[in-house]
């Protein structure tokens, strides 16, 4: 019983701040198990069976929390619910790149006391 609430990877936020890892998890999980026909374009005019479908919006469901779920309650798609998930998280790419060219510019190696310091800021940014 326990391992029906065991998640495979962290759930998506209210905030949509994982929402980059978040969408690579799931691209990942549904190749490895042949469902990634359900979220992307057809390929070769190969719809996905039912089954799939309903397996693919049962996954993604588990993995976001309940906020957005009602929000697009309605959804039975899996293609239109990732569609519609993508238009309203998606900005987080243009709103992290602003941050890391601004932390970027500002960051000075004579600002830090060690050489250490100065990589692990490197590596967030």
């Amino acid at each position: 019983m326990s391992n029906l609430n065991k998640l495979d990877f962290t759930t998506l936020e209210v905030s949509g701040r994982n929402y980059l890892k978040w969408v690579q998890d799931v691209k990942l999980y549904f190749t490895a198990k042949s469902l990634k026909a359900t979220i992307e374009e057809l390929i070769d005019n190969e719809p996905a069976n039912e089954a799939k479908k309903a397996t693919a919006m049962i996954f993604i469901q588990r993995h976001i929390y309940d906020a957005p779920q009602t929000e697009y309650l309605p959804e039975e798609d899996p293609r239109t619910f990732w569609l519609a998930l993508a238009d309203h998280f998606n900005h987080q790419k243009d709103i992290h790149l602003l941050e890391a060219r601004h932390d970027w510019q500002r960051l000075c190696f004579q600002d830090f006391k060690s050489l250490n310091e100065y990589n692990s800021e490197v590596c967030r940014i």
